[in-house]
């Protein structure tokens, strides 16, 4: 069986975290979220991969190869011109042409069951059949309404709070069948959500939401959601397959009389340096060196940074390569190279 998942965009919300840092990379404890997605599709026996590439696409192509180091063939799209989300599964048609194929988002973190969203879609004969959590609150999201057999009547994005129809919202995650690279016209630039969609459902086309509501899903595209997504790893509410969740890697160097407490992932050839103190739920990436008497709370640090002496981070985002002066207080704030 085959998939997309869907890598072409900027990142902007997660600026400037992300200007040298592309999107499928993103680190959520130490692992590029591509990384994660594509364990995700392969234990559901997804070993063909297509993925769209744009901004920074030699270092996404650099870091995951052909696949085979994760067991799947990956095929790249080299977009120089971004088509939107739909757009890019058409430039892919001839790939998709042999039967169901599955779409998600490099920034979706989750355990939806997706043999049981597919054995869904089979039972209903859908065209098209979009995985659906519950959220509390719903205006950061996209709402779908299904009836009673899961078929999808109606959208809301981003309703405002009182007025949802619905608390199911958009994971973006999709099965298709190739049919559905007839409703995305050629050499345009084409969405799923704003035209796809509401096409099919205009058209009463066989179109259903999954109810997945008890499923883990949480998209990393912005500061809030990042924060929560790496946390609850941390912390053990979500485990994720073939990464540690947390603990320190035999490889860290940690001075003996540094203070280590919480939930805290340290990556391997960290250095904690002597009277630096770190409290979860904390992150501290691969390569980071921590400087004499630092504090560190509640806070993730990316690949290679320097925390100078003395220095105090509080809910803070570091990103890869940053150096943070000693003496420097950082709290709730995101810094990285520009």
């Amino acid at each position: 069986m085959k998939a997309m998942i869907l890598a072409g965009g900027m990142s902007t919300r997660l600026y400037p975290l992300t200007k040298r840092v592309p999107k499928p990379l993103v680190p959520v404890v130490g692992v590029p979220n591509a990384v994660h997605v594509i364990h995700y599709l392969k234990a559901h026996g997804i070993d063909e991969i297509a993925i769209n590439v744009h901004y920074l696409a030699d270092a996404i192509v650099a870091a995951l190869g052909d696949g085979s180091q994760f067991g799947v063939r990956l095929e790249y799209l080299h977009e120089r011109e971004l088509m939107g989300s739909a757009g890019a599964v058409k430039q892919m048609q001839s790939f998709f042409d042999d039967g169901l194929f599955v779409v998600v988002g490099c920034d979706d973190l989750t355990d939806l069951p997706l043999e049981s969203m597919l054995a869904f879609h089979r039972e209903r004969k859908a065209l098209a059949t979009i995985g659906l959590v519950t959220r509390e609150r719903v205006e950061h999201y996209g709402v779908v309404v299904t009836d009673s057999n899961g078929r999808i009547s109606g959208f809301q994005e981003k309703p405002a709070a009182g007025t949802e129809q619905s608390k199911l919202v958009n994971t973006g995650i999709y099965a298709f069948e190739p049919a559905i690279l007839d409703y995305i016209p050629a050499n345009e630039f084409y969405d799923f959500g704003k035209q796809v969609f509401p096409a099919l459902r205009d058209a009463h086309a066989a179109f259903y939401g999954f109810d997945a509501r008890d499923a883990y899903w949480c998209d990393i595209g912005t500061p809030d959601e990042y924060r929560r997504a790496t946390f609850d790893v941390v912390n053990g509410h979500f485990s994720i397959p073939h990464t540690r969740g947390n603990g320190i890697d035999p490889m860290a160097l940690i001075a003996p009389d540094a203070s280590v407490q919480g939930a805290v992932w340290i990556g391997p050839n960290a250095v904690v340096g002597t009277g630096a103190s770190i409290i979860g739920p904390s992150v501290i990436g691969p390569g980071v060196r921590i400087g004499p008497h630092a504090l560190i709370e509640g806070s993730i640090i990316w690949d290679n940074a320097t925390i100078g002496e003395h220095a105090h981070l509080r809910n803070a985002i570091v990103g890869i390569d940053y150096t943070v002066a000693p003496n420097e207080h950082l709290d709730a704030k995101i810094v990285a190279p520009e």
